[in-house]
């Protein structure tokens, strides 16, 4: 198959920086606090050599897996994600549920399960090329909520000079300020 061929399943890179800038977010305090934990609760009981290696991974693993379902479950995406304007749903729309969201981050346990699910994803692109290989099996995508690095749309023109605004509240007529490109309201002495 050629690329010229592969138009509905173009990966979307600058999606995945995104997900992968919130995930970067995420981690932060995720790190810090499976380390104070790894630090505090099982350091004293063993000898720190190999536990390093071996039980803060997996520790960070189950705080990211919990973490990851109840954002994603009660809020619909993580901090990441929300401050970059992107949102976790089922690709019908609807919100997503336990086991799903459960389905979508087990990858998240470790982060070579993670590093494979998202490579799976990228070279074989399903029918929406926002989805990793464990979004695909749990029906799920990610999506924008909003432009986080574009320009914002310009404001609506003034009408005709002839057409008198009215503001919807008082119904007195609004004024347009240019500096501002906004219709303001003398009697309520705010913008409408």
């Amino acid at each position: 198959m050629s690329v010229e061929n592969r138009n509905s399943a173009q990966v979307d890179f600058g999606q995945w920086l995104l997900r992968f800038i919130a995930l970067l977010i995420d981690s932060i305090p995720l790190s810090i606090i499976a380390y104070v934990i790894f630090w505090f609760a099982i350091v004293p009981f063993w000898f720190a050599g190999w536990a390093w290696v071996l039980v803060f991974p997996f520790l960070y693993g189950i705080f990211a897996l919990l973490y990851f379902i109840i954002m994603e479950v009660t809020i619909g995406a993580t901090i990441g994600k929300k401050i970059l304007g992107l949102n976790v749903q089922m690709t019908n729309g609807s919100k997503v549920t336990f086991e799903k969201s459960f389905i979508r981050n087990i990858s998240k346990l470790f982060w070579l399960f993670l590093l494979l699910d998202w490579l799976v994803a990228i070279i074989t692109p399903g029918s929406d090329p926002r989805q990793k290989y464990t979004d695909r099996i749990a029906g799920t995508t990610v999506v924008s909520t909003k432009q986080v690095f574009g320009v914002q749309p310009p404001p609506p023109p003034p009408p005709p000079p002839g057409a008198a605004m009215t503001c919807p509240t008082r119904g007195g007529p609004l004024r347009y300020i240019e500096q501002y490109q906004r219709w303001y309201c003398n009697k309520e002495r705010k913008y409408a």
